[in-house]
């Protein structure tokens, strides 16, 4: 069975095979594209126009202001810069609520992003939603896929197609399949081990290495998804620690499994890092295997263990800091207010952290075996066989030679 599935994954033809990949990518991305998630026409948002705005002019006379907090409203006059109301002028609202975090305050000049409340051509009202920043972010992703084509050419290109078909993947795939109530673990996996068959062969193409490292990394996934359902329940967090869940459930979806939503973001979260390392390992093993063919795989496994060992250190230190770099506001909050650390470390958010870093990094520390394994088995001991394949045919050329002197000198001696 090993074999026959080795056998799939092998290349016939390494120009076809490493091609193959970008194919299937662009035709899956196009289908994404179009792909319907069935919330495209939500309530609120029916007989609106959403466009950019110029602030011409802005009224702050009914905000309340007490130190930081402000709340009220903010009139603004804008001028409508797309749509079918483009180049006409209307008074907005600005609604404060008096949080930081989501509250803005505009001045003329500034470009936003409104929504349009209109009957046929009448205005009705219009809301402005915040700094117009998209395109800012189309600067900036450009820059990134340019970046990315100089220093890493074809391969940038490859990295680029993997990056957009997950993210079109998890929002045209995985949020609309949650919300409509599938089983987020099941379909997390589901979801996790195609992304990760796409962005390993978009880097090797479709052969040994890409199985060794499919195989590996989808392992180490496993052992991360056991774990965090395990030490979900021993913790006791409830899905609702993740943030804006509950807000969700407000909004119609009480029915949702908020738990299980979190047991599969644990794996997802972690599963570029084990993608990553599992790529590494692979890629070290088979630069190990062409400078020494020979190599047995009991070598070879071993070789890939001494990479993975050298790569864990930095890469569990990647998940810590991605994680707790979201959360140094939270952690300077405890240490100005003093709060002692057992009561840090048994508050319900963190250790819902916790447990993302630990059981993420669990599933690091797996993969490398995994891969180690999986890579020795797949890449090495290839020349051996056919090594003793042309040995045995030589024994067998030179015992049928043996054999036609000996009947020659026979009928000679009659003779």
């Amino acid at each position: 069975m090993w074999s026959n599935l080795v056998k799939l994954f092998s290349k016939k033809k390494k120009g076809i095979s490493y091609q193959l990949p970008v194919v299937f990518s662009l035709l899956l991305i196009a289908v994404l594209l179009f792909l319907p998630t069935g919330y495209e026409d939500a309530v609120i948002y029916k007989g609106t126009e959403r466009c950019s705005a110029e602030v011409v002019s802005v009224d702050d006379s009914k905000i309340i202001s007490t130190g930081l907090i402000k709340s009220g409203e903010q009139s603004c006059v804008v001028r409508f810069e797309g749509g079918m109301f483009k180049g006409q002028e209307a008074e907005g609202v600005n609604m404060l609520t008096g949080s930081l975090q989501t509250d803005k305050i505009f001045v003329p000049g500034d470009r936003v992003l409104v929504v349009i409340s209109h009957k046929g051509e009448e205005i009705l009202s219009v809301n402005l939603i915040d700094h117009y920043r998209i395109d800012k972010e189309a600067i900036l992703a450009g820059c990134f896929v340019l970046l990315l084509f100089v220093f890493a050419g074809v391969s940038g290109i490859r990295a680029i197609l993997s990056f957009v078909l997950t993210v079109l993947t998890i929002w045209k795939i995985l949020v609309p399949a949650y919300l409509n109530g599938l089983n987020p673990v099941l379909l997390g996996l589901g979801i996790i081990l195609f992304l990760t068959i796409m962005i390993i062969t978009l880097v090797y193409g479709f052969d040994r290495r890409s199985f060794a490292a499919v195989s590996g990394s989808f392992l180490g996934i496993l052992t991360t998804c056991v774990l965090g359902i395990v030490f979900t329940n021993a913790f006791r967090i409830h899905g609702a620690i993740m943030s804006n869940s509950e807000s969700l459930i407000y909004s119609g979806y009480e029915h949702l499994n908020l738990t299980q939503i979190f047991m599969a973001s644990i794996f997802i979260g972690a599963s570029g890092a084990v993608m990553d390392l599992a790529v590494d390992i692979t890629s070290a093993v088979q630069e190990v295997v062409l400078k020494k063919p020979d190599i047995s795989k009991k070598e070879a496994i071993l070789s890939g263990m001494t990479v993975g060992r050298a790569a864990m250190g930095t890469m569990t230190t990647t998940l810590l800091l991605a994680y707790s770099g979201g959360s140094i506001a939270l952690l300077m909050v405890f240490m100005a207010q003093g709060t002692p650390l057992d009561n840090i470390l048994n508050y319900k958010y963190i250790s819902s952290e916790i447990l993302d870093t630990l059981v993420g990094s669990f599933g690091l520390v797996t993969v490398a075996p995994f891969t180690a394994l999986t890579s020795g088995l797949v890449l090495a001991g290839r020349k051996e066989k056919g090594k003793e394949t042309t040995e045995t045919a030589e024994t067998q050329i030179e015992t049928q030679t043996e054999k036609q002197t000996e009947i020659q000198s026979e009928i000679q001696s009659e003779i």
